[in-house]
């Protein structure tokens, strides 16, 4: 069973910049981790490995020479092989760019799933994922919490919901973005750090992929940001003191003058 995991490296940070010319964060030399939603992704694809007795995890991701970190510590965590895509051209991609992108380079490889974090906390839109499994024409199941069965034609799974979960059937070839409810998340083991160590890390760029450079990146991105700014700081407010019915008077009054109530 060969499975592909998409990982994203995001700022282990709340200090972050943003490029004034660009509107996007500023990576360079900025401390990052493993999306963590991600790293429920890449256990459950090694657990999928390790039952199947087979196979190989292929992990991905797209970002700077310094996304290889994180490439590493997913080979720490369990995964056979790291790929980086990695190219001036992919700078500045929206979802959709980056899905394509992520796409491209799943066209390259031989899975039988893909499996992806629900969301990337730099973003939180959820898209990625899904976009991929439409870029590559694959079904698709979003917040899966538990596959309970999986061959090389077809898997069942839970799926999280508001109201519980649902049990879903899906033809394989398919993509998952997963819950953190699937999973506990294994340490790094000591072979796992010697083949970090050890491994060679391909970088593929633009013309590895052969994709058109219109669609990627800044070029490729239906969305654009147009302005990031951090709002202005608020003034102090007033403190009052005083028993319950006092202060419960006050600021009705308060409200009245100001034309509240």
């Amino acid at each position: 069973m060969n499975v592909a995991v998409c990982i994203k490296q995001v700022p282990g940070t709340t200090n972050v910049k943003i490029n004034p010319e660009t509107n996007t964060l500023v990576r360079d030399g900025v401390e990052s981790q493993i999306n963590p939603f991600d790293v429920y992704a890449l256990e459950e694809a090694v657990r999928i490995r390790e039952r199947a007795g087979e196979g190989k995890v292929t992990v991905i991701t797209m970002g700077p020479p310094q996304a290889q970190n994180a490439l590493r510590e997913a080979i720490e965590l369990g995964a056979d092989e790291g790929i980086l895509l990695s190219d001036r051209a992919f700078a500045g991609s929206d979802t959709w760019a980056t899905a394509y992108t992520l796409a491209c380079a799943l066209k390259k490889l031989e899975y039988d799933l893909i499996i992806c974090g629900m969301q990337a906390i730099d973003g939180d839109t959820g898209q990625v994922g899904p976009g991929i499994a439409v870029h590559l024409g694959i079904p698709q199941v979003t917040y899966v919490s538990k596959i309970e069965s999986l061959d090389k034609r077809k898997a069942t799974v839970q799926r999280l919901v508001e109201e519980g979960h649902e049990v879903v059937q899906v033809d394989v070839p398919a993509l998952f973005t997963v819950v953190k409810e699937i999973n506990e998340p294994r340490t790094p083991s000591l072979r796992g750090k010697m083949a970090a160590k050890k491994a060679q890390i391909p970088v593929w760029t633009a013309a590895d992929l052969e994709a058109p450079v219109e669609k990627l990146g800044l070029l490729g991105s239906p969305t654009q940001v147009v302005k990031i700014f951090s709002p202005d700081r608020r003034g102090g407010g007033e403190k009052w003191e005083g028993d319950g019915p006092e202060l419960a008077t006050k600021l009705i009054d308060r409200l009245r003058e100001m034309q509240i109530i």
